[in-house]
């Protein structure tokens, strides 16, 4: 395609411009080859025809989708005026300060604080692709540092550009990322020591200038070195070129440099008053600019800032206080006053203040300096001449001395840095920074310039060369044929400067000679190169100065002073001098030992730029300029060794004003530095990169359907190129890409705007038209209507005579006669019928009433004995009263007499022969037990007896049901036929009385709603007196419980204890029977129940059929007609067929007056048959509730019975030990009878211990009879139940009709629930008894073991929810059950948080031994363990879920069982009896509390960290919405990306992710509560991460986007709501987002746009408001971008609002937690411990 053929009408082109440099126009014809003038219409309206050159056409403008991108080399067209529109929109109108071009960052001084260097910041690149973010100098340092870890290759960041272009920040910015991202593990903090290095070089090295408040005079370039893991540990410096001349002159509002200012701002100070400073206007060197302070700069606080930074870098008070002599001493230096002898000589008082106290200050000889100051000495060979100076040379030498002195005070501070941030080790890699000067020139450049462009002509080759690296590796990688690229090389000029006989080494030949001067050098310059290199030149009016022609410009250097600064020369008798200061620091400047290299080991030995010693031979002294030369050349080499990175720093304006744009400056510098050279390679190859789906997606609208049939899209690309671009060479195929020519993506964009175009042009046409036919159609109607009605007027008018309205009058008197005769006929039809019906109905209501008079007859019966009831309960309740206050007093007595009878016991023991006949007495009662236990065997057999005769009475009652089920279905069946007979002939009546009928339906309706209101009444009145009777019989029971408990008591004293346990035992079986009984017909009845159920609704299906046929056959239509709509609705209410069924009943009962007796009877049968139905189910539901409590009861009676054998179970153990202890007494009566033989004497003390044991077994003797009694009574009563059991299933056999049996399940539930609490209380009262018991038996057990050392075991125990353990095996329990435990495994079916449990319960174990060392080191172990399993798996996702939940567990068992009201409320009164008793652990507990917070904030890292890297793919950059989204060009930054992303998450992923989070959560038992804190905060997490990278992202600002991110939050909605998590305020944490994505898509034009958007962005800061509508993008050509002035209107309404000014949110912030208290339900008797866990040293007691 001919380039011509783009400047058609409507495109736009750029024209020179004299004021904006260049300036839009478009196109008003087509251009035509050959035509001279191209005719162009202005912005402001105006045409011009302007001249052209056919070969020079002007540059075409970028389309305005391409506009403000974030790469320039995006752009189509790539030239000057593109690249300076691009920035202009970027930087004034978007606020955006950063600019990729290819690999060069342009960065755009805003002479403003913005919020976009913050830590937050920081993160969000960190780990990011360069080009998926917005340009930003972190983004070059994250790649800087990728490709380093990646690569293990050292890197540079070239930072260059002119002064107040914010090289010095933007160095510092990415050092302080450098610090940020890889911060050292060690704790010397080696990051916080790089950056402290800054202020200083700053306050030495950095001045206000002209251009710039913080400009750095010198060269900085600064080595970063990282440790293998990548990790800063050390750095290095080397400088440049410091500006010696600023310490002596300064240029108009300018200063000198900044530490000066600072330290005579602090001269009041009482440390620095020793100084003798005074302001900085009293010292020649900081008043010289005239300007001494700077606008919103305060050097007293810069000082101490100073000052922090010297102790951050390990610098002592004293070394800093030398510093600060030194540069006083420079200050007084300069004051010093040289005065003028005659012409030739010159003089300095020796009085002179100032020169005293420099002296004072460097410890030096006042007069010797007095007298060099002002003399030179010259040795020859012969002799030594001194000779006296001038004034103005001895100034000279003075300002050369000061200059000196500070020159080696910045070169010694900048080795002192580099000491403090040495390191010990080996450097893997580094990073280095180079902080330099850009090219300068102004109207007056001298040496300084001159070095500065000489380095810069040196750093642009370099930059040249890597720019066709780079270039050349995409084409090797594409296959693209590599051709040469024409571009400048500067080599020609770096060799006119630094070849042999260039212009350094002519200067250095000149100043070697005694007599060279200025002006010999340049004739020397003048001979050697004019007219024999292009490239120097000779002024035309000037014989002082020569041009040299650089890479960017043109530059005229004056030669005077090239020869001075140069050589840089101080007299050899000031050095003397200062060589002999008895200040060490100066003595130190000037000694002849070198300085010791630099310790740092890598390839390239590293060392300062400037050398500190200077020779005194002058044929060995070394100039600056072949210093310069060589520290470049060194520079050079370590750049070419590493990977560099550009930054540009652009100077917008020069009046410092914030997003001004000043054109012609930006166009000056952006030649300067090369980026324009860059963009002009780039456009000479194939500038445009588009990959092929990127590519297909664009430009698919363009392709036919014959070229979308191939299968591959790499194909269809080719074909629909090869036919959109004629000419193959403005385009290469590539393997991943398709490379374009400079303008040929803006053809394809005009070929896609224009099919767009006719595509809009071909959907309005049709619109058009429609609406025009539309309307067209409208209007034919409406005249096409008037014409009928005009025309039948017309007509109607002709055609009416007399005649025809007579007949039309007379026809209408017929018809109304007529018409009034059919509706009084119908109307004495209809009165007919109404009447009949009326007389029925009437009848009906009367008969009703009469029932409702008998019902309330029975009612009033009812009432009188229930009020006789009322009055009977009432006696009985006092006297139940009188008799609990008898029985009460009963039982003091009782247990008085029993204390008497104790102590009574006491005294019988003494008798020693008392023993033998209790051991007769016992063999007489185990023969007793022998028989009793035969005894029980045949009341075994009788109790199986009775319960056999039990069940066949159950399964007669169960067969007579079902006899009566079968009657029922029989009456059904007979009913469906009668039904069936009156259907057929009601058919003829049913059409005439339909009305009527559902009229009487209506009022059945409400009859039977208030008859069933009142059954409900007396229902509820008669199960409030069946509640009373229950009452009652409950206090009867338990009178008479406590009067048998009373007798038994005082009875039952010596029953044989081994029969009851037998006969216990075998009740026990015989219980255990009855219980499997009473299951069977408690099923059987379940089954009875569903039987009758399910005839129930058989029936009501049955009879929903049969008047669903009785409607059928009739006209649905007919007799809907006839029908209100009031009626239909009342129809329909219920929505069951059985009211229409009792209306239809009720309507043939009125129509059929010869079948009334017929009906009667069926209304009989049918109201029987509700009554037993309904009767059955109440009988039903009396039964289930009577089993339900016989179950219950059953229930509590197998946990009494199996409770009392276990603790039998220990009688054996009582008789051995009475056996033994009888044996003991046996032997102890034979020694007693020897000893009372032998001595006599000693039968006191030997009684002693006699009577001690016959006291010790008479207690025990009293135990075991008091646990006989107890046993004896409770056998009783259990006989007394299962006897009372048989009878109520013998009762229910007589029992015939419904309401007998009834009444007697009523009783029978009352009784056994009465029956059951006093169970309840008599097993209370014997587990204090049994405990009291047990309590006994162990200290009779001691006595026993220390009378007879004989050890003895104690038998089995009920469980106390403790578990034993020794003290020993502490370390085994922590080992296995906290540190080598696995989450998997344990949470499947066992109790939630079961480790913390069993360590509970070993806590109650410490607790209950009262053993306080024991316990403090257990919870100590545990509280160690529990850190030290979170320390081994911090990353551990499941393992820190596993023990926060067990944390949290422990914690809450502690409180639960702390003893503690507001804990102990929460829990059962068994649960109340397991709490701690001797030791307060309130202090542990917040201990356990702290270490729960530890590890949930560790939890919530380690989710964080796992779903991050999914965010921002899954949220941003998956469309959810697929088809929507467009692509635009992408630059050379987001092709060259360092890291290739080959894991594509997705939305889906995002929601496994927190799916698999809560789903571990919930196994491992974590609290519902902080299961929801936790979703919370990832959710927080989500929303902050998705906001920040959508500011960072401008690609990302599209409304299309927008709808995408709208979408993928309600999939996280719908997770929320499936989760059932809305109540966790998750959701709430996503608005910010939720209202960006809604500004993304919101109209943005008009006022009221912006006020909508001030309304409703309330979770939005103004920046972040701001920033969206600046970063807003369009997709498309038809999408508007948003205009700053309504920005402008949005910022004026936020200006109200006190909100944050940080852009970014806070990503790391945590919610506060709560730990809620959950009382555990489990009970800690029934936890078992599981054989995996490998426990089976702990016993359960």
């Amino acid at each position: 395609m001919a380039v011509a053929a783009l400047y058609t009408k409507y495109n736009r082109v750029w024209i020179p411009d004299p004021e904006e440099v260049w300036k839009s126009a478009e196109i008003a014809k087509d251009y035509r080859v050959g035509d001279q003038v191209l005719r162009l219409l202005l912005e402001d309206g105006t045409e011009l025809d302007y001249s052209i050159d056919p070969e020079h056409l002007p540059p075409l403008r970028n389309p305005d989708i391409l506009v403000g991108e974030n790469d320039l080399t995006a752009l189509s067209y790539l030239h000057e005026p593109a690249v300076l529109h691009n920035l202009r929109v970027r930087f004034a109108e978007s606020k955006l300060i950063y600019t990729y071009s290819g690999i060069i960052l342009v960065a755009m001084n805003p002479y403003k604080q913005l919020p976009i260097y913050g830590d937050a910041i920081i993160h969000a690149y960190s780990g990011q692709n360069m080009g998926d973010m917005d340009p930003h100098i972190f983004a070059v340092a994250e790649e800087a540092y990728k490709q380093m870890a990646r690569n293990n290759k050292n890197q540079s960041i070239i930072v260059s550009g002119e002064s107040g272009a914010g090289k010095t920040v933007s160095a510092r910015y990415a050092m302080r990322y450098f610090a940020t991202v890889s911060k050292s593990s060690s704790n010397a903090h080696v990051e916080n020591k790089v950056l402290a290095s800054n202020p200083i070089t700053e306050a030495v090295g950095n001045a206000k200038t002209t251009r710039n408040d913080n400009s750095s005079r010198f060269g900085k370039y600064t080595e970063i070195s990282f440790d293998e893991r990548h990790q800063i540990i050390g750095a290095n410096m080397r400088t440049y070129l410091l500006e010696k001349s600023r310490v002596v002159f300064q240029s108009e509002n300018e200063r000198n440099y900044h530490i000066f200012y600072q330290l005579c701002a602090s001269a009041q100070q009482s440390e620095f008053k020793h100084l003798k400073l005074g302001s900085a206007e009293e010292f020649h060197y900081t008043s010289s600019g005239g300007s001494t302070a700077i606008e919103g700069v305060n050097d007293r606080a810069d000082m101490l800032e100073t000052q922090k930074t010297f102790a951050l870098l390990g610098f002592k008070e004293d070394f800093q206080m030398d510093v600060f002599k030194t540069l006083a001493a420079i200050l007084h230096l300069g004051n010093v006053q040289i005065t003028a002898v005659g012409s030739e000589r010159s003089t300095v008082s020796g009085d002179d203040s100032h020169l005293k106290v420099f002296c004072e200050l460097l410890g030096l000889d006042s007069g010797k300096v007095a007298q060099w100051l002002c003399n030179r000495k010259i040795t020859t060979t012969s002799e030594t001449v001194v000779k006296p100076m001038t004034r103005p040379q001895a100034v000279n030498a003075r300002d050369a001395l000061a200059k000196k002195i500070y020159a080696h005070l910045f070169d010694f501070l900048v080795e002192r840095i580099n000491h403090a941030l040495r390191f010990s080790g080996k450097q893997h890699t580094f990073i280095g920074v180079l902080d330099i000067y850009g090219f300068e020139t102004f109207d007056v450049n001298s040496f300084e310039q001159f070095c500065i462009n000489y380095a810069n002509e040196k750093l642009q080759q370099q930059f040249n060369l890597h720019v066709f690296k780079l270039e050349q590796e995409e084409y090797m990688k594409e296959d693209i044929p590599w051709t040469l690229i024409d571009f400048y090389d500067n080599q020609p000029v770096i060799d006119l400067i630094e070849a042999k006989m260039g212009i350094l080494e002519l200067l250095d030949e000149e100043c070697l000679l005694p007599q060279g001067s200025d002006e010999n050098w340049l004739q020397k310059l003048y001979n050697n190169f004019i007219n024999k290199n292009s490239l120097f030149e000779k002024p035309r009016m000037s014989t002082t100065s020569f041009i040299i022609q650089h890479f960017a410009d043109k530059v005229e250097y004056k030669c005077e002073g090239f020869l001075e600064k140069n050589r840089d020369t101080v007299y050899d008798v000031l050095v003397e001098i200062l060589r002999e200061s008895k200040f060490h620091l100066c003595a130190k400047f000037f000694q002849e030992n070198p300085v010791p290299p630099s310790p740092f080991g890598s390839a390239i030995t590293m060392k300062s730029a400037k050398q500190v010693i200077k020779p005194n031979n002058k044929q060995l002294r070394t100039t600056v300029g072949s210093k310069f030369r060589s520290s470049l050349s060194l520079l050079m080499e370590t750049l070419n060794a590493t990977t560099p990175h550009y930054v540009r720093c652009i100077k917008p304006n020069d009046e410092k004003l914030p997003f001004e744009f000043d054109s012609k400056r930006i166009v000056q510098q952006l030649r300067a530095c090369g980026v324009l050279e860059t963009i002009r390679i780039g456009a000479q190859s194939y500038p445009s990169r588009w990959t092929y789906i990127e590519f297909y997606s664009r430009y698919g609208i363009l392709m036919t359907k014959q070229e979308l049939s191939f299968s591959d899209k790499k194909e269809v690309c080719k074909a629909s190129l090869h036919r959109l671009i004629q000419d193959s060479n403005q385009y290469q195929f590539g393997k991943t890409k398709i490379f374009f020519r400079a303008g040929q993506v803006a053809y394809l964009e005009k070929l896609r705007l224009d099919k767009l175009r006719q595509g809009c042009v071909l959907i309005q046409k049709h619109i058009r038209g429609w609406l025009q036919r539309k309307k067209f159609l409208r209007k034919r109607q409406a005249a096409l209507i008037i014409q009928q009605y005009f025309r039948g007027q017309h007509t109607v008018r002709r055609a009416v005579t007399a005649a025809a309205l007579k007949e039309a009058w007379a026809a209408i008197i017929i018809q109304k006669y007529c018409r009034g005769h059919l509706v009084r006929s119908l109307y004495q039809l209809i009165r007919v019928a109404t009447i009949t019906i009326q007389a029925y109905t009437r009848g009906f209501l009367a008969r009703r009433r009469y029932r409702k008079m008998l019902e309330e007859h029975k009612a009033v019966i009812l009432q009188k004995y229930a009020r006789a009831w009322l009055a009977r309960r009432r006696f009985q309740n006092i006297r139940r009263f009188v008799l609990n206050i008898q029985l009460t007093y009963r039982v003091q007595r009782l247990q008085k007499k029993l204390e008497d009878q104790n102590k009574e016991n006491h005294g019988l023991v003494e008798k020693l022969t008392s023993l033998a006949a209790a051991r007769a007495g016992d063999v007489e009662k185990i023969q007793k037990l022998e028989s009793e236990l035969d005894r029980a065997a045949a009341h075994r057999l009788t109790y199986e007896e009775k319960g056999k005769k039990y069940k066949a009475a159950v399964e007669e009652k169960l067969a007579k049901l079902q006899k009566h089920n079968s009657e029922l279905e029989t009456q059904k069946e007979q009913i469906q036929r009668k039904l069936q007979e009156q259907t057929e002939e009601l058919k003829g009546k049913m059409d005439d009385l339909t009305k009527q009928l559902f009229e009487d339906v209506q009022k059945e309706e409400r009859q039977r709603i208030l008859l069933e209101k009142s059954f409900e009444l007396k229902t509820q009145d008669c199960e409030k007196q069946i509640c009373s009777l229950k009452e009652e019989v409950k206090a009867l029971k338990d009178e008479n419980a406590q009067l048998q408990h009373q007798l038994e008591e005082e009875r039952v004293a010596s029953d044989s204890l081994k029969g009851e346990v037998a006969r216990l035992s075998e009740q026990a079986k015989t219980i255990s029977e009855f219980e499997k009984e009473i299951e069977l017909l408690q099923t059987q009845k379940i089954d009875v129940e569903k039987h009758v159920q399910s005839q129930k609704r058989e029936m009501r299906e049955k009879m929903s059929e049969i008047t669903k046929q009785l409607l059928e056959s009739y006209e649905i239509g007919d007799v809907r007609s006839r029908l209100s709509v009031e009626d239909l609705e009342h129809l329909n209410e219920d929505g069951e067929l059985w009211f229409a069924y009792e209306g239809l009943k009720k309507a043939t009962r009125v129509l059929e007056s010869h079948f009334q007796s017929q009906k009667d009877c069926y209304e009989k049968e049918i109201e029987a048959l509700n009554f037993k139905v309904v009767h059955l189910s109440q009988e039903i539901n009396h039964l289930q509730k009577l089993f339900r409590e016989e179950n219950d009861i059953n229930e509590s009676i197998r946990h009494e019975v199996t409770r009392l054998t276990s603790e039998n179970m220990m009688i054996p153990d009582f008789k051995q030990q009475i056996s033994e202890l009888e044996k003991q007494k046996q032997d102890l009566e034979i020694r007693l009878n020897e000893q009372m033989e032998n001595m006599k004497g000693k039968v006191e003390e030997l009684s002693n211990p006699v009577n001690g044991s016959q006291e010790e077994e008479g207690m025990k003797k009293r135990t075991v009879e008091a646990q006989n009694e107890m046993r004896a009574k409770e056998k009783e009563k259990l006989v007394d139940k299962i006897q009372e059991m048989q009878e109520a299933s013998e009762h229910l056999k007589p029992f015939e009709t419904e309401s007998e049996v009834e009444s007697h399940f009523r009783q029978e539930a009352s009784r056994l629930t009465m029956e059951n609490r006093d169970l309840e209380e008599q097993l209370d009262m014997k587990d204090r008894v049994i405990k009291k018991l047990q309590d006994q038996v162990k200290t009779l057990t001691k006595t026993i073991e220390k009378a007879g050392d004989v050890h003895l075991t104690s038998g089995p125990k009920e469980y106390l929810g403790m578990l034993e353990y020794k003290r020993e095996d502490e370390a085994r329990l922590i080992q296995n059950l906290i540190l080598d435990l696995k989450p998997r495994g344990v949470v499947v079916n066992m109790v939630p948080g079961l480790p913390a449990h069993i360590l509970f319960m070993c806590v109650r174990y410490a607790d209950s031994l009262s053993d306080a060392s024991m316990l403090k080191s257990l919870m100590n172990s545990i509280i160690n363990g529990i850190k030290q399993v979170v320390k081994e798996h911090l990353e551990d996702f499941e393992m820190l879920s596993f023990w926060l939940s067990n944390t949290c567990h422990f914690l809450n068992c502690l409180k639960q069982y702390s003893g503690e009201e507001e804990f102990m409320k929460h829990n059962s009164p068994h649960q109340n009896k397991n709490c701690l008793n001797n030791f307060d652990l309130s202090e542990y507990r917040q201990i356990l509390s702290d270490v729960a917070i530890r590890i949930y904030h560790q939890f919530i890292i380690v989710m964080e960290n796992n779903i991050q890297p999914i965010i921002v793919p899954g949220m941003l950059e998956y469309e959810s919405l697929q088809g929507i989204s467009g692509l635009k060009p992408t630059g050379f930054r987001k092709r060259s990306s360092s890291i290739d992303d080959t894991d594509a998450y997705t939305m889906a992923s995002v929601l496994q992710q927190l799916s698999y989070f809560y789903s571990t959560m919930c196994q491992n038992g974590l609290d519902p509560e902080l299961v929801r804190q936790a979703v919370k905060q990832l959710f927080f997490l989500i929303g902050a991460v998705t906001l920040n990278s959508l500011l960072l992202r401008k690609d990302m600002c599209s409304c299309r986007k927008g709808m995408q991110i709208r979408c993928n939050i309600s999939y996280l909605e719908e997770w929320l709501k499936d989760k059932n998590l809305q109540n966790s305020l998750a959701k709430e944490t996503l608005e910010p987002l939720s209202q960006a994505a809604w500004l993304l898509q919101v109209k943005k034009i008009t006022d009221s746009d912006a006020k909508e958007i001030y309304e409703r962005c309330t979770s939005l800061s103004a920046v972040q408001i701001i920033k969206i509508l600046n970063s807003y993008t369009p997709i498309d050509d038809f999408e508007k971008r948003v205009t700053p002035s309504f920005v402008r209107k949005v910022q004026a309404l936020l200006n109200s609002r006190e909100d944050s000014s940080q852009l970014m949110l806070d990503t790391r912030y945590l919610f506060q937690v709560m730990f809620p208290f959950t009382p555990s339900p489990h009970a800690l008797e029934m936890i078992e411990i599981p054989s995996s866990f490998k426990l089976g040293f702990l016993h359960r007691l």
